[in-house]
């Protein structure tokens, strides 16, 4: 396709305004800082801790304790100044719309939240908008307690306590102001849940675990067995996080994609082809730590090699998992620029939901689940392998 066609294709696209990009990237960074740190916490790194045993475990057990309590600390941070932002982004684009700048004083917003509800809503959109932003509130200051050393004490307590306000967050500003009027409007509301979800829970716990990471020059030698079952467990959950990210993902581009050709003839679709192949990149990095790394890791921990253990988990593991963040970074650039839809643009019809799609979708879902079975299986495989009696 020449440059002319395919401006001529693209013309119904619509370039989101730079403030726009920075408020939403933004916006998911926190989410992702704030939901992938407290479920990474509470499903990973507090299990892992508490294996730890007495001395120069329980010397390592602290200070990841202590770099985990300060990094859930910054990421309440992060999610307060996101979403003010984020808040005065939805003002400048609602009703007639106004200078985002305009948007940022506290008048502005306070005539936001404060719009009447619009005819035929059951609740006024800024009321929902202004309970997410009193959760959110009450999140970031959950996690902001531990920047003081006294209520590092009460870590688990207090990250558990913001696990499920930060899913409020999103949850809240889910809710419809006027009622979904069918399933399908439904299931779209929950599967674009879901894919937020897991998204933020896979991205946001790989940072944790790269930042946790980065005290391996303080933790002692036998640190290594420690990481081995922080890798395992938190590769179980990535997996469950691929699984949602793509089955919902699935259902997301099929309402918005008439066909495979409008990943490369519409806006829309260049930004989600984008998508697809930043995502398909953080897939294969995490193969690549299920059948490769992690293999090496329980023949390392099986024949009691420390010093290969140490560099696999501390050392190795985590280069992957940066490649990844990079990656999954990049994927929140791009979400602005995914807005509007390739049906539209192309003058396609709505996507219908009937027996045919749901009968597709189950046994996509059903060949999603096997790979997922029988990438575990072939981990677990090449963990037992052996040459010439010893360890591959």
């Amino acid at each position: 396709m020449n440059t002319a066609s395919l401006a001529a294709a693209t013309a119904d696209y619509t370039v989101p305004q730079l403030w726009r990009i920075l408020t939403k990237t933004g916006y998911f960074l926190g989410l992702s800082g704030a939901i992938g740190a407290t479920v990474t916490y509470a499903t990973t790194v507090r299990p892992a801790l508490r294996e730890a045993g007495s001395g120069g475990d329980r010397e390592d057990r602290d200070v990841l304790r202590g770099r985990a309590a300060a990094y859930l600390a910054w990421s309440g941070a992060v999610l307060l100044v996101a979403g003010y932002f984020q808040l005065a982004a939805r003002a400048a684009r609602a009703g007639k719309g106004m200078p985002f700048g305009d948007a940022l004083a506290p008048s502005a917003l306070g005539d936001f939240l404060r719009a009447p509800a619009a005819k035929g809503a059951w609740i006024a959109q800024g009321t929902v908008y202004l309970v997410q932003n009193l959760v959110l509130l009450a999140t970031a200051a959950t996690l902001m307690a531990l920047f003081a050393p006294a209520a590092r004490r009460h870590l688990d307590r207090i990250a558990l306590t913001a696990l499920p306000l930060a899913l409020a967050v999103t949850f809240v500003a889910a809710v419809p102001a006027v009622r979904p009027p069918d399933v399908d409007s439904w299931l779209n509301l929950v599967l674009d849940q879901a894919h937020i979800v897991s998204g933020t829970v896979w991205l946001g716990g790989l940072v944790l675990l790269v930042a946790l990471a980065g005290t391996r020059r303080r933790l002692g030698a036998g640190a290594g067995l420690l990481w081995a079952g922080l890798w395992r467990r938190f590769g179980l959950v990535a997996m469950v996080c691929v699984a949602v990210v793509t089955g919902s993902g699935l259902w997301l581009s099929w309402r918005h994609v008439a066909a495979v050709s409008q990943l490369w003839t519409t806006g829309y679709g260049i930004a989600l082809l984008v998508k697809l192949l930043l995502v398909a990149g953080l897939v294969a990095a995490g193969a690549f730590n299920q059948l490769w790394l992690m293999p090496r890791i329980v023949r390392a921990r099986g024949a009691d090699d420390t010093a290969s253990l140490v560099h696999l988990t501390l050392r190795h593991f985590p280069k992957v998992v940066w490649g990844e963040v990079v990656l999954g970074v990049a994927v929140l650039v791009v979400l602005p620029f995914i807005a509007g839809s390739s049906r539209a643009e192309a003058g396609s019809p709505k996507a219908v939901f009937s027996g045919g799609v749901f009968g597709a979708g189950v046994a996509l879902v059903a060949a999603l689940a096997f790979s997922l079975w029988a990438t575990v299986k072939a981990s677990d495989a090449l963990a037992r392998r052996t040459v010439g009696g010893r360890p591959a």
